[in-house]
């Protein structure tokens, strides 16, 4: 689901390193510099984020260091969910003399014409109000909604401020409601009635003043309505979570009758504890480091905060812990919200587990050893992750079943001039011999369901075997851990066969690709499901088709003769994309390369097709550094110099695009014998590697190019570091492993944010066990996952919660989260194995 983003996403980065100088303690609410109130232990910002369905909107709160409230907004719903109406937002004004801050926002005109599914159903409704926060005395602030004309009759009690409060924090906590108590429960409860047409929870307690918490100070809010005139209507407290699993707990008024100036007006006091400071974070890989590595732990502490305090490195032994040395860290300066300190440990070489103490906090052990990446680091993506996605299989692990076998009515092709959900959109033609709901043979056998649903794209198919293959060839990658038998469509995790598992899987993907190249005569651009209930569905992959071809002449519900007069078939997805069928090329050919000795046939059907789709897209693609991949890869699996001769007219556009572009074309450069050509991409590659080292240094304490964004960084980061593997390689005087090296560490625990869990699922001494897979719904993890991790909340709040819905935060990926991360370990490890 990560890819429904709407429009009104901005996706633009706020970060910047500030002086070191210590900022003056606000004993009340103030607008800062940021454009949002400010005062130590509290923070409210305005609409600083427009991400509504990622439940980063709106009126947030920001308590003793957390966010626990969010997308306080007008909504048309009580509980709405991930497709519900949303409004533009307009202009805002910032009024720091009378510490106000109004957003305008609008509901749109519904009467945009769009064919096909639409996922937004907007009401016929027009209407524009504003969104008031005006700071009162110290932590107390007023939330007030003026609209521009009252409401329509009919949509009286239905349209009503929201402002959602984040459940992770909460369960078990109580609330007031006046008379009224209760706690916050960890799943949510009945009655349920049916409002407006949606089932949903009966709120949990109506009233006037509302105490969130107050059993604990650093979470006690306290809301009151404090609308005015007979009509006014009274706070509401819900669960949102009864009529969608990713809801929040929910606290709403109504808009009244003829409302407009001050239509809602609520005061709002966050409880501050006096004196309250951000406490040390301490940041150190959560697996490790080979002895020759360079090691740095970074302590992110309260802006407030410029005290440098030593840290205590102590070695574990069978008595305890044995102190090292003690030393005092270097100051970095400010990120974000925050200030930095850094200590490097490279010179402590000696094996053995490790902790580090800075004033009362500890590390989590972690190990210094040349074997600290030999097992435990990447082998979960290959024994479970990988597994866990394989489509239309059966997966099982002992007594445990991962997933039944799915999929096997594989696939119908989809309607033409459709608009689908998740960026799948067909054109006039099917660009095929076959029509819309025609049966395509060939696509019921491989693949990988894409993250956190259960779709198959072809751009992440191919990530996937690219990676996979090229760490064959890099690394020499051989693991068998797994049986994978294609005749039964059987996986048995935990049960060698005798076979290279990453052989297996390159394999596994390209049945899916070459299945659908052979039946259509093109690329599919993607496989999904056909309406929303499939795709929200959570669990098993296997229940969400019934497995039997669908025959339209039986009725719904009918099986005979292996069909079924069910319509819940997936569609294929067809697209003229050639920036799209170049990228793939890559990766036939380098699985060509890989494949050669285990499967001879698979090896020349990827080749002849990537050779088969270069011919016809290369001129027509407009990416450079997908053309200039495309036709490395071919090279390399060819020896063919015409791929490197198509190459050379574009050498301004590579270097405009050099970091793109660059990697992939150092893996043939000492082929290329046009010395000009040469010489200039040598020099745009020595001024790329300065920029990436300067930016390294200034942008973060990370050691990596690093701008936060609404996403977590994670995949992106990781990509980079794949790509300084291959410009080091190739450029070895100009560049560095440091890049790479960082890149890890930034994965495994060094980076932003008060939770320092390894991305990596069940690696590392602390990590990301709670992440948005396809069990979600169970607050559980698959091994071997790599969430996308630490997102900002802006414009300068790292964020990384334990909770299963984030999508921004904890979802799982095929095509780069996790085979970029496998790459990133064995790049590393095969470096630390020089020495």
């Amino acid at each position: 689901m990560k890819k429904i983003i709407l429009t009104l996403v901005v996706m633009a980065a706020a970060c910047a390193q500030a002086k070191n100088t210590t900022p003056a303690i606000d004993e009340s609410l103030v607008i800062n510099d940021k454009n949002y109130f400010s005062m130590q232990g509290l923070n409210v910002t305005v609409f600083s984020d427009i991400y509504p369905d990622g439940h980063q909107t709106g009126v947030t709160i920001i308590q003793q260091g957390s966010r626990v409230a969010a997308n306080g907004d007008l909504r048309l719903e009580i509980s709405p969910g991930q497709w519900s109406p949303v409004p533009v937002g307009g202009s805002q004004a910032v009024d720091k003399e009378h510490k106000r801050i109004t957003q305008t926002l609008s509901y749109p005109d519904p009467s945009k014409d769009k064919k096909g599914f639409n996922p937004i159903n907007y009401p016929d409704l027009k209407f524009s109000y504003h969104v008031s926060v005006t700071a009162l005395q110290t932590n107390q602030f007023k939330i007030s909604v003026d609209l521009e004309q009252p409401l329509p009759a009919e949509w009286i009690g239905k349209i009503g401020f929201n402002l959602e409060l984040f459940p992770g924090e909460l369960f078990g906590k109580a609330f007031l409601m006046d008379q009224q108590s209760g706690i916050f429960t960890q799943q949510a409860n009945g009655p349920i009635e049916k409002i407006d047409g949606e089932f949903i929870a009966s709120p949990l307690a109506v009233g006037n003043k509302l105490v969130v918490a107050p059993d604990e100070d650093k979470q006690r809010i306290v809301i009151e309505n404090i609308t005015k005139g007979s009509d006014a209507s009274k706070l509401e407290l819900w669960d949102g979570r009864a009529n969608h699993n990713n809801g929040w707990y929910i606290v709403r008024s109504s808009i009244p009758a003829n409302a407009t100036k001050n239509a809602i007006e609520w005061i709002v006091t966050p409880n501050v504890i006096k004196g309250w400071k951000y406490e040390p974070v301490l940041q150190v890989s959560q697996m490790g480091y080979a002895t020759k590595q360079p090691k740095k732990l970074v302590i992110e502490q309260d802006a407030q905060d410029l005290k440098i305090d030593d840290v205590s490195l102590f070695k574990l032994t069978e008595t305890g812990k044995q102190l090292i040395r003690k030393a005092r860290p270097q100051e970095w300066g400010n990120f974000l919200r925050y200030h930095y300190l850094t200590y490097d440990f490279s010179d402590v070489q000696t094996p053995g587990s490790y902790v580090i103490s800075y004033r009362d906090k500890v590390t989590s052990s972690f190990k210094i050893n040349d074997d600290v990446f030999d097992r435990h680091v990447w082998q979960p993506t290959l024994e479970y992750f990988l597994p866990m996605q394989m489509c239309h299989m059966r997966v099982n692990e002992k007594y445990r079943v991962w997933h039944g076998i799915d999929h096997l009515d594989d696939a119908l092709m989809a309607p033409i001039n459709y608009n689908h959900y998740d960026g799948y959109i067909s054109g006039p033609s099917t660009l095929t011999k076959y029509k819309s709901g025609d049966r395509v043979p060939g696509l019921n056998a491989g693949g990988w369901h894409d993250a956190g649903d259960y779709d198959l794209r072809v751009e992440s198919q191919m990530g996937t075997v690219w990676l996979l293959s090229e760490m064959v060839e890099e690394f020499g990658l051989n693991y068998d851990a797994t049986s994978i038998d294609q005749k039964t469509k059987v996986v048995e995790i935990h049960q060698p066969d005798g076979k290279n598992d990453a052989l297996q899987q390159i394999e596994h993907g390209l049945l899916s690709v070459l299945g659908g190249y052979k039946a259509m005569g093109r690329l599919y651009r993607g496989i999904i499901d056909t309406d929303l209930r499939q795709y929200v569905m959570l669990g098993d992959g296997s229940l969400q088709t019934d497995n039997l071809p669908y025959n339209a002449k039986l009725a719904k519900g009918e099986m005979k003769n292996d069909k079924s007069g069910n319509n819940d078939d997936r569609w294929v997805f067809t697209e003229d994309n050639p920036n799209r069928e170049i990228y793939v090329v890559a990766g036939l050919a380098s699985a060509a390369r890989a494949l050669k000795t285990y499967n001879p046939q698979m090896s020349q059907d990827a080749l002849a097709a990537a050779k088969d789709i270069y011919q016809k897209s290369f001129a027509r693609a407009t990416k450079i550094d997908d053309k200039t991949f495309a036709a490395a890869e071919l090279f390399l699996s060819t020896q063919d110099k015409k791929y490197l001769a198509d190459l050379l007219p574009l050498k301004d556009q590579i270097i405009e695009k050099i970091g793109e572009a660059g990697w992939p074309l150092g893996r043939v450069i000492a082929s290329i014998d046009d010395k000009v050509f040469v010489d200039a991409i040598n020099t745009a590659v020595e001024k790329h590697q300065l920029l990436v080292r300067e930016r390294a240094a200034k942008e973060s304490p990370y050691g990596v190019p690093y701008k936060p964004n609404i996403w977590g960084a994670g995949w992106d980061i990781q990509e980079f570091g794949v790509k300084q593997y291959f410009f080091h390689k190739s450029w070895p005087q100009y560049t560095t492993t440091d890049a790479y090296f960082s890149a890890l560490n930034f994965v495994l625990g060094v980076h932003p944010g008060s939770n320092t869990q390894s991305f990596a699922s069940g690696v590392g001494a602390n990590s990301a066990t709670v992440a948005y897979g396809n069990n979600r719904a169970d607050w559980s993890y698959i091994p071997g996952g790599v969430i996308s991790g630490t997102a900002l909340i802006r414009p300068d709040l790292p964020e990384l919660k334990i909770w299963p819905f984030f999508w921004q935060q904890t979802e799982y990926v095929m095509g780069g989260g996790e085979t970029n991360y496998m790459f990133l370990v064995l790049a590393v490890n095969a470096e630390n194995k020089k020495h």
